[in-house]
């Protein structure tokens, strides 16, 4: 069974950059609040200790969930892809909608990359699932929420 998780080189770059952020300055931040909140006294009933704790809980945990996706991650370059065409984990799709005319191109990355403000959309998303392995001029029948649309693949990309 593959575990690897796909990560572009950029998701893999701000993954990383939130684990030193967590272990260099969210840890200190935490082990400051838990010490201040045990120089009031009864732990029992102290809810400064209780929220330091549960913080740094949550601090942790982050850094493992991190640490576990980096240790697994295949980073790929979209520069380095040459897949003769087809869209693959990381291009960049330029799509046109059959109905709307509207044009608009998506990166496809890995789940915690995803982010429709910048036109990435997750692998798994229904779009994405639509669209790899296909070819520029193809159209797909992609599944959204409002109902089925289609688009027509213009360009793919490896950026």
């Amino acid at each position: 069974m593959n575990n690897t998780i796909p990560l572009t080189k950029y998701g893999a770059e701000l993954l990383k950059q939130e684990l030193h952020q967590l272990k260099t300055k969210e840890r200190r931040i935490v082990i400051d609040a838990i010490a201040e909140a045990r120089s009031h006294g009864d732990l029992s009933e102290n809810a400064e200790y209780d929220a330091a704790k549960e913080r740094q809980a949550f601090v942790e945990g982050r850094i493992a969930e991190l640490e576990g996706k980096l240790s697994a991650a295949q980073i790929i370059d979209p520069a380095t892809l040459d897949a003769e065409g087809r869209v693959v984990f990381a291009s960049t799709v330029d799509l046109e909608d059959l109905d709307s005319g509207q044009k608009v191109s998506y990166q496809i990355v890995g789940l915690d990359e995803a982010d429709l403000k910048l036109n990435k959309v997750s692998v798994t998303s229904p779009i994405a699932r639509a669209l790899i392995g296909k070819y520029a001029g193809d159209v797909v029948e992609v599944q959204a929420p409002s109902g089925p649309r289609e688009y027509e693949i213009l360009e793919v990309r490896y950026v």
